[in-house]
């Protein structure tokens, strides 16, 4: 059985972040309540989180500070804003800040459920992505620099000879090379090297 999800709610409203914390549990998520941004943002490291409800307005620290001291601290969690008090200002500014979604209380439950689902599925999404390249990294530490040049090489499009010819080498050192590259990526066919780093956003930079 999958490990379930666990949803952060960050709100002064006792009654609203009880009640909120009764549904998801409900749907059987974890969830990890704090009645203010300053009871979370004292936590260090803060909690891991898949996802965070966080108040736009609260007594003390404003849910757009929070937001920002969040991301500022290498937090991607998806971040759900929610207020009483909704305005296309505030919106922008959240979203502009790396909200994922803005919603107006009272929040409906089936539209809460929604927007976390959607939330869960683009963090998951991330993850994978994070730790696709962070997997290629660690590959590409194991490469000389010359096998890293053979690499640039393959990737651009170039066959053996152009590559014996721009290194001064022979084919059968750059057959060499190529082999090593190939062994330590992980892969047995120049399709499944490119594949590897064809998708990376930012690109990956093979030179040292």
């Amino acid at each position: 059985m999958a490990n379930a999800r666990t949803i952060g709610i960050v709100d002064d409203d006792d009654a609203l972040r009880d009640s909120l914390a009764l549904i998801l549990r409900f749907r059987n998520f974890d969830v990890l309540e704090f009645e203010s941004g300053e009871a979370l943002l004292a936590l260090e490291p803060l909690p891991r989180m898949d996802c965070m409800i966080l108040d736009l307005r609260m007594k003390e620290k404003g849910g757009l500070d929070v937001l920002d001291t969040c991301r500022s601290r290498g937090i991607t969690t998806p971040i759900i804003m929610v207020t009483a008090f909704g305005n296309v200002s505030s919106a922008r500014q959240a979203l502009k800040s790396g909200a994922f979604d803005f919603l107006e209380k009272p929040v409906h439950e089936e539209q809460m459920l929604t927007v976390i689902e959607e939330a869960l599925s683009q963090f998951d999404e991330v993850s994978a992505r994070q730790a696709e390249r962070q997997n290629v990294e660690e590959r590409m530490a194991s490469l000389t620099g010359r096998e890293r040049q053979v690499l640039e090489a393959v990737l651009q499009g170039q066959h053996n000879r152009e590559i014996a010819a721009d290194f001064g080498l022979s084919v059968r050192t750059i057959e060499v090379y190529k082999a090593r590259v190939m062994e330590k990526m992980r892969v047995s066919r120049i399709a499944e090297l490119v594949k590897l780093f064809a998708h990376m956003d930012p690109p990956l930079a093979l030179r040292m």
